[in-house]
């Protein structure tokens, strides 16, 4: 038996255990693994510098550094939101509904752990914390694969996890970190269909794509953030300018920020060059079409590849579009089923805008940035799923459920 094979044996028993737990237990439990991380904030914190300065040394660009990071606040942050999840309802024996059969049996529908789920990520140590604090909320065991650029960070917030669990009174084998990073280890992972109930991927879309087609155990396919800001012909041009900045600029590195900028053509004369100035007293490059080229001329030439492309980067294109139809039939061609927003005071463009996109989140008059479990009141998030089955959007605890039936008869035969 491998030593995969060994930890997915291992896995399935704590996940059996913790499908007995009641709720009072898993919350804290999850207290306690919140209060330790803060405990141990000068070991993460050195574990990281030691992931920065690899990162760094390997010419890693800097967006991307910022995903790898850990500060005192980003550590709090963990922190709250496994306090959050603690505070959360607990989905597990939820009834979604229940009913009496004509043979006089009585069915409920219950929510149940899914078992044992695998997390494969890359460079982002907040992962381990977030999945771990979800699955566990959720009755689930966890086996966690992170990017070798994380490793360091990975390890030491995996064991303050499962310290924790451990003086919890809880099997610490509900969180289980694979420190191997090599791609085999990873490939086996992939196909372990004995163990894992389902892997979720997260990271670039290149990244996601090639677990998608190496695994042989289902997928919750959380996809790459081509996401759109459209700013229509009704729009407030202020509030437009605010919420762009805020989409591509807080954080470019991340599966939420906007990637590309749709103008309707009626105002894109009066808002381009103001929108262009503001991008780059941000070091933001513009590329675009022949229209908003027109329009500035320093903006960069877009190409066809660009309309696809998720940069993760200070990076952002724009197009401009005739009418409302137009940005749809775009936004519906290159976006990711991410997030997509419409900037108008036009109540129909945004019914209509927010009916047709095609997308897991859409918006009106706000910024994509808010996609994400946490600001969903989530407590924290397991990914972004951009599938339509078995979840869709942000996922918390409720996703990281599956149902059963539970009949109860009295004597009934069928005739």
């Amino acid at each position: 038996m491998t030593d995969l094979e060994k930890m997915g044996q291992k896995a399935q028993s704590a996940a059996f255990e913790l499908g007995q737990l009641g709720t009072q237990k898993k919350n804290n439990a999850l207290l306690n693994m919140a209060n330790a991380l803060v405990l141990n904030t000068k070991k993460i914190i050195d574990a990281n510098k030691e992931d920065i300065a690899n990162a760094k040394k390997n010419g890693i660009k800097e967006a991307m550094i910022d995903r790898l990071l850990l500060t005192p606040d980003r550590i709090n942050d963990m922190s709250d939101g496994l306090r959050q999840v603690m505070d959360l309802p607990d989905p597990i024996g939820k009834v979604d509904r229940g009913w009496e059969t004509v043979a006089g049996l009585d069915i409920t529908q219950e929510r149940v752990p899914l078992g044992v789920i695998g997390m494969i990520y890359e460079a982002r140590p907040n992962v381990t914390v977030d999945a771990a604090g979800l699955c566990f909320k959720a009755g689930n065991a966890v086996i966690l694969r992170g990017g070798k650029e994380a490793i360091n960070s990975n390890i030491i917030l995996s064991e303050t996890l499962r310290s924790a669990l451990k003086d919890s009174a809880i099997n610490p084998d509900a969180v289980q970190l694979i420190d191997d990073v090599s791609h085999e280890t990873a490939q086996k992972m992939m196909e372990l269909t004995d163990y894992i109930d389902v892997l979720i991927p997260r990271g670039s879309g290149k990244f996601i794509k090639m677990v998608v087609n190496k695994a042989k155990v289902p997928i919750i396919e959380t996809g790459a953030g081509n996401c759109h800001i459209y700013v229509d012909k009704d729009a407030d041009l202020e509030k437009a300018l605010k919420i762009i900045i805020n989409a591509k600029v807080q954080r470019p590195s991340v599966c939420n920020s906007a990637e590309k900028v749709v103008l309707h053509k009626d105002i894109a004369n009066q808002f381009l060059p103001r929108l262009y100035d503001a991008l780059r007293a941000n070091n933001v490059e513009v590329r675009g079409d022949t229209l908003a080229k027109a329009i500035v001329p320093d903006i960069v030439p877009a190409t066809e590849e660009d309309w696809g492309t998720e940069y993760d980067d200070y990076i952002i294109a724009v197009k401009v579009v005739d009418c409302l139809d137009d940005a749809i039939k775009h936004i519906n061609k290159y976006n990711t089923k991410h997030s997509e927003s419409i900037i108008t005071e036009n109540y129909s463009a945004s019914r209509q805008f927010m009916k047709q996109i095609d997308a897991a989140v859409v918006y009106t008059n706000a910024s994509t940035r808010f996609t994400d479990g946490q600001q969903f009141g989530f407590g924290a998030e397991i990914g972004i799923s951009t599938q339509k089955l078995h979840a869709r959007g942000p996922m918390g605890a409720n996703e990281l459920t599956t149902t059963k039936y539970l009949v109860q008869g009295d004597g009934q035969i069928r005739q």
